[in-house]
C-alpha cells in the first residue's frame, strides 16, 4: 500500500514560548557581558556568537540586530529597576547593588558595565538617546511615585519639592553606578547611603 502524504509527513517539534523566553534571556545574560567588556562598538558579532554560544542566524532570530539587542539589555536592566523602585525605592536599588558588588558576581559586573555604556551612548547617539528618553523616564516616573506616597504617609519630608528629590536620587545612584563599575573599592557607601536615606526622610 502507498504511503499517504500524511504517513510521510514528520511533524516537527514545537519550541514552547518558555524555552524561547529562557533562550532570550541566555542571549540577554551573554550579550550583557560582552557590551560591559568591549563597548558597544567592541562586542562584534563574532564576539556575541563566542559569548552565547550562538550562530548569527540564532542571535538575530530573536533580536532583529546588534542594536536592537543592546537596546534589549539596556531596557531588562530599566524594567527590574522599575520593579524595585516601585516596591522599595532607588535607595534599596542602590543598597542591593552595593551589596553584590561585594561578591564575585558576574551578572552585576556586566550589568554595571551596560549602564556605563548607556550614559556613553546617550552622550554621542542621539537616536539611541531618543529611543532610550521613555525607559529614562519610567524610571524616574517610579522614583517620583514612591516618593510620593511616602510624602502621602507622612515619612518623607515636606521642605523640598518631590521633583527635586527625585533628582537627588537620580544623582546620588548614577555616581554609585560609576563609582562601582571603574572599578573602586566601596569603602563606607553603605552609610554613605544610610546620609542619602536621611536626606530624603522625614526628621
Amino acid at each position: 500500500m502507498a504511503a499517504t502524504p500524511r504517513d510521510t509527513i514528520q511533524s516537527v517539534p514545537r519550541v514552547s514560548q518558555d524555552q524561547l523566553d529562557a533562550r532570550r534571556h541566555e542571549i540577554l545574560a551573554a550579550a550583557r557581558d560582552c557590551f560591559a567588556r568591549f563597548g558597544y562598538e567592541g562586542a562584534t558579532v563574532r564576539r556575541l556568537e563566542d559569548a552565547t554560544g550562538l550562530s548569527r542566524g540564532a542571535i538575530f532570530h530573536h533580536f532583529r540586530d546588534k542594536e536592537s539587542l543592546f537596546l534589549a539589555v539596556a531596557e531588562d536592566d530599566a524594567a527590574a529597576m522599575v520593579a524595585t523602585v516601585t516596591r522599595n525605592g532607588l535607595v534599596q536599588v542602590m543598597r542591593d547593588l552595593l551589596d553584590r558588588a561585594g561578591t564575585s558576581d558576574g551578572d552585576t559586573a556586566g550589568w554595571l558595565g551596560s549602564q556605563l555604556e548607556v550614559s556613553r551612548r546617550l552622550r554621542t547617539d542621539p537616536a539611541f538617546a531618543k529611543r532610550w528618553a521613555e525607559r529614562s523616564a519610567a524610571i524616574a516616573d517610579a522614583t517620583r511615585d514612591r516618593l510620593q506616597r511616602q510624602r502621602d504617609a507622612g515619612v518623607l519630608r515636606e521642605d523640598v519639592p518631590v521633583e527635586v528629590l527625585t533628582q537627588f536620587l537620580e544623582l546620588a545612584y548614577d555616581g554609585l553606578v560609576l563609582h562601582l563599575a571603574t572599578g573602586r573599592p566601596p569603602g563606607e557607601l553603605s552609610r554613605v547611603l544610610d546620609v542619602v536615606e536621611e536626606a530624603v526622610r522625614r526628621p
